[in-house]
């Protein structure tokens, strides 16, 4: 999976060095799909195919997406945070979980820009290449820092979030909107993020992410606080149940809306 995922990187890079010749379509409202993207994902399936011939692949472009499966899979997304790149934001990543059944076992979120290579084992606890990470220490909410999605053209539930929203920044200490949630979830990892929230999150999205989170000491769950399925959703990753739970109650209008995508 790092090979892969480092393969991968590196076409990124490339790509992202001459974005004035790259070939950009729009899927749908603000959602993009580049060459680079295409390129990206090819090197992952050859790479992981070769390697685990009897796994299934879940890929966000193209058709293979069937999440369920009685095998183990990778659940890939060869480019997240697909905007940033194509309007020249360094800050974006290549995310591979591998699943058996309803869980994650294992996960790799590089960031090739920056070089940061983040990934977990199930039991074998969280790593950015070879520092072991936790979770931040932070329980006050008051000094805590959240990122956050935010709902874009073409998407649904702008008004519930920005109750939410306007819940939450009088009590906090800043909130961040970076654009790739699997290194949103990677920094909750870190520490670097106390908390983070999105809607509408696919598995390629959480399924490294997620499992980085809880082999770090922290929680991912569902915004109301149920479990985080591998079908995505409304998500909460923090650093642990105090935080978790104020989170949790803050968000509370977005707690009945659906914006899985």
């Amino acid at each position: 999976m790092i090979v892969a995922a480092r393969t991968a990187g590196d076409s990124l890079i490339r790509d992202f060095s001459r974005l004035d010749v790259l070939d950009v379509v729009e899927k749908g409202p603000s959602d993009f799909v580049s060459k680079a993207d295409l390129r990206s994902q090819e090197i992952i399936k050859n790479e992981l195919s070769v390697a685990f011939p009897s796994h299934d692949l879940v890929l966000e472009e193209g058709s293979e997406k069937q999440v369920a499966s009685e095998r183990p899979r990778f659940v890939v997304d060869p480019l997240d945070g697909t905007t940033n790149f194509v309007h020249g934001i360094p800050h974006f990543a290549v995310s591979i979980g591998l699943a058996t059944g309803d869980d994650v076992v294992a996960g790799v979120v590089l960031d090739p820009v920056k070089n940061e290579l983040f990934w977990a084992s199930e039991g074998e606890g969280a790593w950015l290449g070879e520092r072991r990470l936790t979770v931040s220490r932070e329980r006050d909410l008051s000094r805590s820092v959240f990122g956050t999605g935010i709902p874009h053209r073409g998407t649904a539930g702008h008004a519930p979030y920005l109750e939410a929203l306007a819940r939450i920044m009088p009590e906090v200490a800043g909130i961040r909107r970076f654009g790739a949630a699997a290194l949103d979830l990677a920094y909750v990892a870190a520490g670097r993020f106390d908390a983070f929230f999105d809607m509408g999150l696919a598995s390629w999205d959480i399924a490294a992410g997620s499992l980085l989170v809880r082999e770090a000491g922290g929680l991912a769950t569902r915004q109301d606080g149920s479990s985080l399925l591998l079908d995505g959703g409304n998500v909460l990753a923090s650093n642990g149940a105090i935080l978790h739970r104020a989170a949790i109650a803050l968000l509370a209008p977005l707690h009945a809306f659906s914006c899985l995508r």
